[in-house]
């Protein structure tokens, strides 16, 4: 009979679907029992630790629905080694108010710089700040694209990407898009104009992107509305992976230096 009250007080705390409550209620009670707190303040300190995880469950399923090829933080990034990029921009995005104004970013570079680093530690913080997050790949967006296409699913697919606050399209400018792919990147950019953000990396500088989207027009169309609200990260120097090489001593020649100019001032087209 004694265990009456607790197994009750267990079925409803599963109930109400309060786990850390649930867990953590009875080491507590006794924690505050010996350090003489009230029910009030026994009370406040269970709450705040049901807040404290549901937050970090909440975020954990963010970063599972942004699809993120790895979990990388701007902490991790290695900024002595890009003297190129500016580090103040970098981490002035990371506090995301451009992803409330719906604004764009766009990072340029060559291949090995770390513009993904840097696109999967800006989505990270975007999904810390309770902002939903999509992440794909190029050729895989337009490869999804098609394919809902010709399986009359476009229009859901392309909800489900305005949908997210933050869009991050890497690896733009690798292969060349088939002009039918060319048209629904432009779709679905245009769709997104001004209802929510999108981050580019691409190692074309944009006067290219006409041969990268097959068609001048198109790629204007393209560049007229993400350069509208945009800040364009300029990511030069050498690739991360010839610096490895080099420090194991497999290889003594330098990488060239990148000579993609940046689009406008820095911070802005």
């Amino acid at each position: 009979m004694t265990q009456a009250p607790q197994i009750l007080l267990d079925h409803r705390l599963k109930s109400l679907r309060l786990p850390t409550v649930l867990r953590e209620y009875g080491k507590l009670a006794r924690q505050c029992a010996t350090e003489g707190q009230d029910h009030v303040q026994f009370l406040a300190r269970l709450v705040e630790l049901e807040m404290i995880d549901r937050e970090r469950r909440m975020i954990e399923r963010r970063i599972k629905a942004a699809k993120f090829p790895a979990v990388k933080s701007l902490e991790s990034f290695d900024f002595k080694a890009i003297p190129a990029l500016n580090k103040m921009q970098v981490l002035e995005l990371a506090r995301c108010e451009w992803v409330e104004r719906r604004e764009n970013v766009i990072a340029l570079g060559p291949s090995g710089t770390g513009k993904t680093h840097i696109a999967l530690g800006l989505g990270l913080s975007a999904c810390q700040k309770g902002l939903s997050v999509g992440f794909v790949t190029a050729a895989a967006l337009v490869h999804e694209l098609m394919e809902a296409r010709d399986e009359r699913r476009l229009l859901r697919l392309q909800k489900q990407m305005v949908g997210y606050k933050l869009l991050i399209i890497d690896e733009l400018g690798y292969l060349p898009l088939e002009p039918d792919a060319a048209h629904l990147f432009f779709q679905l950019i245009s769709r997104r104009y001004e209802r929510g953000s999108v981050l580019i990396t691409s190692n074309r500088p944009v006067m290219e992107w006409g041969e990268v989207f097959g068609d001048q027009v198109v790629a204007t169309a393209i560049l007229d509305r993400l350069l509208h609200h945009s800040h364009v990260l300029t990511v030069r120097g050498d690739s991360y992976r010839l610096r490895e090489k080099r420090r194991s001593g497999l290889i003594k020649t330098s990488s060239a230096v990148s000579t993609i100019p940046a689009t406008g001032k820095e911070g802005s087209p």
